[in-house]
């Protein structure tokens, strides 16, 4: 076993313990599921007033209840429908907790340019969640792209504890544009190809008629 898969493992043991004691104290899924937001909002308390190290290590600890909560409700079978729509809302509001976080920090240092890309940043983070949700209301899936909110969060993570915030929120923001720019072309060229595909047998029922 590799050192890296050994790490794996471990974490995945040390995740799956905690999952089993949240499981055993009979807490609710959707009570998890707030308190991360809970917690990123104090991180973004922290970002806005210079602590991004700090901020750092809240995000992580924020990022514990991201993984748990969807594992508490299998375990306990819990899972609902409301449950997956509750996560998706409260993480696009953490989200964008942070975002702000940054946006009150740049306007306190008197950097009009950062706080102007902090906003095309959070903006893109938006568009991207939206982007998907929109697009899977004409075709199956749209998965497409590079800056997930997993890629997201770790790249605040990492700006955060090596205090390098600006050139992440340069990823964030071009990266972002470019995911929500594939997913629009994806969606478009799936689309197409589906209604195509709906017009062939009408097209070849007529051919046969004639």
């Amino acid at each position: 076993m590799t050192f890296t898969r050994a790490i794996g493992v471990s974490s995945n043991k040390v995740i799956q313990l905690i999952v089993h004691g949240l499981a055993l104290s009979k807490i609710s899924p959707n009570f998890l599921t707030f308190l991360g937001l809970v917690i990123n909002m104090g991180a973004a308390a922290l970002l806005a007033v210079g602590q991004f190290r700090w901020a750092g290590v809240v995000i992580i600890g924020a990022g514990l209840f991201d993984m748990v909560d969807g594992r508490v409700a299998r375990e306990t079978n819990r899972v609902t429908r409301f449950g997956g729509f509750f996560d998706s809302v409260l993480d696009r509001y953490s989200d964008s907790a942070l975002l702000v976080g940054l946006l009150v920090w740049y306007g306190t240092i008197n950097r009009p340019f950062y706080v102007v890309l902090t906003a095309v940043a959070m903006t893109t983070s938006v568009m991207i969640s939206y982007a998907r949700a929109r697009a899977e209301n004409s075709i199956p899936t749209c998965k497409v792209g590079f800056m997930e909110r997993p890629e997201r969060v770790v790249l605040v993570i990492i700006g955060a504890l090596f205090d390098r915030m600006a050139p992440v929120i340069w990823v964030i923001s071009v990266l972002g544009t470019l995911t929500v720019v594939h997913r629009m072309i994806f969606t478009y060229q799936e689309a197409k190809q589906l209604e195509e595909a709906q017009l062939k047998p009408a097209g070849a029922r007529a051919a046969s008629k004639a």
